[in-house]
């Protein structure tokens, strides 16, 4: 089936990624039969703006050296992502553009091996034609996800999770004999690569919808193999925690910034692979949250279980630390915690407390209960949240003729909690209480 592009109203070419005058490179390059496939085409028909160009071409022969001619031409980076099935790409500083060899006879077979038929679309920038040989765009009208066959998904199996990623990047319901079909195949997920099942599920956990369409997922029976711990509670409290995020955004501004702030240390993704970018998986201190809530409680087996997955060291260890300062959090009213209580809590969980908290509130702790921690925690003077240290070891080991060794550590850290419980508030103070401590010890 062949459209104008005049007979869709609803498409901006002019400013949309289907117009050669958006790319970084000249239409001139592209041999006639040269066709933009897949989510470049499903989002330009949604008119879905993005601020980073995400071109995909099909030619029936030639892709890879079109690649690299191109990639010469312009001085923009080369990766050959796959020699086997010739696929390439080009990156330029505002986007990239990936080539494949057309897989079958004909256009209209390659589409015909796609996942679903919002994404078997293709469109000639040289004809202004579209090829739509399974009515995908009447599917994109009624905001429908439609699998084009079940051999395709069964094919590659993460297209299983991927309808619940692009249901929910998308705002579309899926349809219902696809999603009978997932169902069926759902075992077959445990056969993909960990990075790539993790992949579409940092979509979902960053996602404003994805808690509704995880709960789909596990529904569906996609989730279980790489979550064995999560049960209904578990995704009751991520939408304790989406819910609690609304509050925080219209009451406590500041302290949802610090909810949305990226961790440091997070997996990048890999540019070199063919895979979708699903923006809007960043690694922040909520996605953690959610992620802790679908783990075992045991820091140890969610340790594991995000290995298994593949996360990072850093998202590894900041899960770790929100389920170990949890019980904590839960375990007495805050009115009950000491000064010292209180400070050796925060060195313990740190710049992970924003994700801490909303997972208690999520758990069933009140808001009002762990108001004050928040109030310090965003208070980056508070010497009991945010302690800084009054003297350095230097200071110590000059002042009191001390050297380097255990020592030095053990008094720096009694002096900071004598600080958090107001006890020496400068350095003067500071050097003679080290100094008491020290006949203290002389004396033991």
């Amino acid at each position: 089936m062949n459209h104008r592009l005049d007979c869709w109203q609803d498409v901006l070419v002019a400013s949309s990624a289907l117009s050669p005058e958006t790319w970084p490179f000249s239409l001139s390059w592209l041999p006639p039969s040269a066709c933009l496939v897949g989510g470049t085409v499903r989002d330009a028909l949604l008119d879905r703006p993005s601020d980073y160009l995400d071109l995909d071409f099909v030619l029936p022969t030639g892709a890879v050296e079109t690649a690299q001619a191109i990639a010469r031409h312009y001085r923009a980076g080369f990766v050959l992502l796959d020699a086997d099935r010739q696929i390439a790409r080009v990156v330029f500083e505002q986007g990239t553009a990936d080539f494949a060899q057309q897989v079958g006879s004909s256009l209209d077979a390659d589409l015909r091996r796609r996942d679903f038929t919002v994404n078997a679309i293709a469109y000639n920038p040289h004809t202004a034609q579209l090829l739509d040989p399974l009515q995908g765009h009447a599917d994109l009208k009624r905001g429908l996800l439609r699998m084009v066959c079940a051999e395709n998904l069964a094919e590659d199996p993460l297209r299983l999770l991927r309808a619940y990623r692009q249901a929910a990047q998308l705002g579309f319901s899926l349809e219902p004999e696809t999603r009978t079909i997932i169902r069926q195949l759902a075992p077959k997920l445990r056969q993909i690569a960990a990075e790539r099942v993790q992949s579409e599920l940092n979509y979902l956990l960053s996602s404003d919808r994805g808690t509704f369409w995880l709960t789909a997922a596990w529904q569906d029976g996609l989730l279980q193999d790489w979550f064995p711990s999560a049960d209904t509670q578990s995704l009751t409290r991520l939408l304790g925690i989406d819910q609690t995020t609304v509050i925080f955004q219209e009451t406590r501004t500041e302290f949802a910034t610090e909810l949305f702030r990226n961790i440091r240390g997070g997996a990048q993704s890999n540019s070199s692979q063919p895979e979708p970018k699903a923006s809007g998986s960043a690694r922040t201190w909520l996605t953690i949250a959610k992620l802790a809530s679908l783990l075992d409680s045991d820091p140890q087996l969610a340790e594991a279980q995000l290995w298994r997955l593949k996360y990072s060291r850093a998202e590894i260890q900041a899960v770790s630390t929100a389920l170990r300062g949890l019980p904590q959090l839960c375990a007495k009213p805050l009115l009950e915690w000491t000064l010292a209580e209180q400070y050796f809590f925060f060195r313990e969980v740190g710049a992970t407390f924003p994700a801490l908290a909303i997972l208690a509130i999520a758990a069933g702790t009140p808001l009002e209960a762990i108001t004050a921690l928040i109030t310090r925690f965003l208070n980056a003077d508070d010497p009991v949240a945010h302690p800084m240290p009054l003297l350095t070891g230097q200071d110590l080991m000059s002042a009191l003729n001390l050297s380097a060794g255990p020592l030095i550590g053990q008094l720096l850290a009694a002096l900071q909690l004598a600080r958090a419980e107001g006890k020496v508030t400068n350095r003067k103070d500071a050097l003679v209480l080290a100094a008491d401590l020290l006949k203290q010890k002389a004396t033991e």
